[in-house]
């Protein structure tokens, strides 16, 4: 009789195809790893981003320690790529990716046994074209919400209706089956232009969505019930295509920190704060302020009188060239207010450039969270029943704060979408003493705390999030 060894041996592998982008790359081990739990062999793929996305190295040595049904197979680098006409990182993405394609047909054509399936993310959908040459059935996982699931679906159906640019068309409303129309100005800012390259890319990634095997979506049905239904009912894929499955498993978030520089420190100063007493600030791997955002936020912070755990990131070059190098270290002495730091050392924590949000949010102390709005990071916070104040920077964060406000998740910091973008201090202090001390403030919580005990029990077994994952298991294991 054949082991359970053996047999695991000759399972077909389901391979994982997930974008540079450290957010989108954390999402997607996530779904290997409870991939691997229930017995699939699981390789992902990577490639090296076109700029510096932050060092994913030693993040990945210590997933693969921790986990041996995980491997990893890097794609050799493609030297120089086409250059493409686009003022946005997500451009060069989609051409790093294409430029891929021929070594990722080597790659798959060399598995054996065959994959199950290829499961890419939403910017590698050039890649479902390799996996229906190869007979690979194709999946898109997507790393957002139902929300923007259904705006991206319609997005082709959008695009032929007008010729008009988003940011032509100022707060005109975005009307999508399912979502709440939101203005065209919080429209993905990628999307601002049809003749940049970033938005070729994306709609030709929304095309790919009616042409894929199923769409596994990183959220649970009841935090967007409204935009689930529609997307399913084949309300938001344009006129005549079809709609994929679609399987809700979320949510998924980092099942474990890797504590890097400065780890330590912030939970040991959490451990010493009263329960529901701190803010957190933190923007996401990529988010920056200039220094003048960044003064006002201190200014605000202190007048706010709160207990604050703030990440400060330099801000962001003036020189074109550097647009996408790795950030320095930010110079503290040189970008906060003479004082501050001594000012506020009894009850507030600067910390350079990173911190570990996921245990950060779930520490007892931490009662709200000022953030870009990143799905990432507001599955984290919904886990962890913290509510939120949302200040959307970029990628889809600024159609993502409409959907949270619906949700009564979140309320919206005011002046970013201003001529300047600058988010007064007065404005920083005034939310934030709002969201910590007043009885709105209090509602949000309660309300992040009812959806959190949701979330949870959608993972439970035999919840529909643990279902849904069951069922493509399933599926997968017979292929």
């Amino acid at each position: 009789m054949e082991g359970a060894g053996a047999a695991a041996a000759r399972r077909r592998p389901v391979v994982l195809y997930p974008s540079p982008g450290m957010g989108h790359l954390v999402s997607m081990i996530e779904l290997g790893k409870i991939l691997g739990a229930r017995g699939l062999p699981v390789t992902i793929v990577v490639i090296d981003p076109p700029y510096d996305a932050g060092a994913t190295g030693p993040f990945l040595a210590a997933v693969s320690a921790a986990n041996p049904s995980i491997s990893f197979h890097r794609l050799p680098k493609v030297e120089r790529l086409v250059p493409v006409r686009t003022k946005h990182h997500e451009g060069l993405t989609f051409e790093a990716i294409r430029a891929a394609n021929p070594r990722l047909r080597e790659f798959l054509d060399a598995v054996s046994p065959a994959p199950a399936a290829l499961v890419v993310d939403f910017f590698c959908s050039v890649a479902l074209g390799v996996a229906r040459d190869l007979g690979v059935p194709g999946y898109f996982f997507f790393t957002s919400g139902a929300e923007v699931l259904a705006f991206f679906l319609h997005l082709p159906a959008l695009h032929a209706r007008g010729a008009a640019d988003f940011r032509d068309m100022g707060e005109e409303p975005v009307r999508v089956p399912g979502i709440p129309p939101f203005p065209a100005t919080h429209a993905i800012l990628p999307l601002m232009e049809r003749d940049d390259a970033a938005y070729e890319g994306f709609l030709n990634s929304s095309a790919e969505l009616s042409r894929c095997d199923g769409v596994i979506v990183n959220t649970f049905r009841l935090l967007n019930p409204r935009a689930v239904e529609a997307v399913v009912a084949g309300r938001c894929t344009p006129p005549g295509l079809p709609t994929a499955p679609v399987h809700c498993i979320g949510p998924l978030i980092k099942s474990q920190e890797v504590l890097g520089k400065g780890g330590e420190e912030c939970l040991a100063w959490l451990d010493a704060q009263p329960e529901a007493s701190v803010v957190f600030l933190c923007f996401g791997s990529i988010g920056r302020f200039s220094a003048e955002q960044i003064g006002e936020v201190a200014v605000g912070l202190e007048a706010s009188w709160q207990r604050f755990l703030w990440v400060v990131r330099a801000p962001p070059s003036d020189d074109p060239a550097k647009k996408y190098d790795k950030p320095p270290e930010p110079d503290l002495g040189a970008l906060l207010p003479e004082g501050f730091l001594a000012r506020t050392k009894d009850r507030g924590l600067v910390v350079r450039s990173w911190a570990p949000q996921r245990d950060v949010l779930a520490h007892a102390a931490v009662g709200g969270f000022v953030t870009h709005c990143g799905w990432n990071s507001v599955l984290e916070a919904v886990m962890a029943g913290v509510p939120m104040l949302a200040w959307p920077l970029y990628a889809e964060q600024r159609m993502n704060r409409v959907f949270l406000e619906e949700m009564r998740l979140a309320v919206a910091v005011e002046g970013y979408d201003s001529g300047s973008g600058l988010v007064a201090a007065e404005e920083v202090a005034a939310k934030v003493r709002w969201l910590m001390d007043s009885g709105g403030g209090r509602a949000l919580r309660e309300r992040t705390l009812a959806v959190m005990r949701q979330a949870h029990d959608a993972l439970r077994q035999g919840g529909e999030s643990e279902a849904a994952l069951a069922g493509l298991v399933d599926e997968w294991r017979r292929a």
